[in-house]
C-alpha cells in the first residue's frame, strides 16, 4: 500500500519521515534514480498539464527544434523507439499544431518535420514553463553540482549496458 506524505514531513500514520530505516535500500544507485523520477516526473506532469504534453513527446519535439527537416526515421533512432512508437508521437504532435510534416525533397516517401511558425507563439509558453520545471528540480542543487550530475546521467545514459549474467542450463531433474 502506498503511503503519502503529510505537508509536515510525517506519514499518514505519524511515523516522521526520515525515522524509517532505508536499511540497504540507502546504497542503491536505482533506487535514488527511481526516487529522483518520480519528484521530476510530477513536476513536469503539473508544469505540462495545460498542453497535455508527456515527457517523451516534449523529447520528440525539442529534438525536431533542434534538427529542422529531420526525417521520422532518424527522430525515432534518436529517441531509442521503434519507428511506429514515433509515427505516433508524430501524430499526436500533429494533432496539437505543434509538428508539420512535408514531403522530403528527392523522396516523397520521407516526411520532413518541423516546428510550424504558426505554433511559435504556443512552443515559446512551452519553453518557459520548461525551463520554470527545471528550475524548481535543481533549486538545491548549485549550478556546478547541477552540471556534475548532468554530467553522471549522461554516463550512465550512454554507457554500453552490462552483459546479463548467463543463466545455468536446466537440468532435467529440476522441473
Amino acid at each position: 500500500m502506498k503511503q503519502s506524505r503529510r505537508s509536515n514531513g510525517s506519514l499518514p500514520n505519524g511515523t516522521p519521515r526520515d525515522a524509517l530505516g532505508r536499511g540497504r535500500l540507502d546504497g542503491l544507485l536505482g533506487y535514488w534514480l527511481r526516487r529522483a523520477q518520480v519528484r521530476v516526473f510530477q513536476d513536469f506532469a503539473a508544469a505540462m498539464a495545460a498542453d497535455g504534453l508527456t515527457p517523451g513527446l516534449l523529447g520528440a519535439l525539442l529534438l525536431v527544434e533542434a534538427n529542422p527537416g529531420i526525417s521520422q526515421s532518424a527522430l525515432a533512432a534518436a529517441l531509442g523507439i521503434d519507428r511506429s512508437t514515433a509515427v505516433s508521437l508524430i501524430d499526436r504532435l500533429q494533432r496539437r499544431n505543434l509538428v508539420k510534416r512535408s514531403q522530403r525533397a528527392g523522396d516523397r516517401r520521407a516526411n520532413a518535420l518541423e516546428i510550424p511558425r504558426a505554433s511559435r507563439t504556443a512552443f515559446a509558453r512551452i519553453l518557459a514553463r520548461l525551463s520554470a520545471h527545471e528550475a524548481r528540480i535543481a533549486a538545491t542543487l548549485a549550478p556546478a553540482d547541477r552540471a556534475a550530475l548532468m554530467g553522471f546521467l549522461r554516463q550512465l545514459a550512454n554507457a554500453d549496458p552490462p552483459p546479463l549474467p548467463l543463466r545455468p542450463k536446466r537440468r532435467v531433474d529440476d522441473r
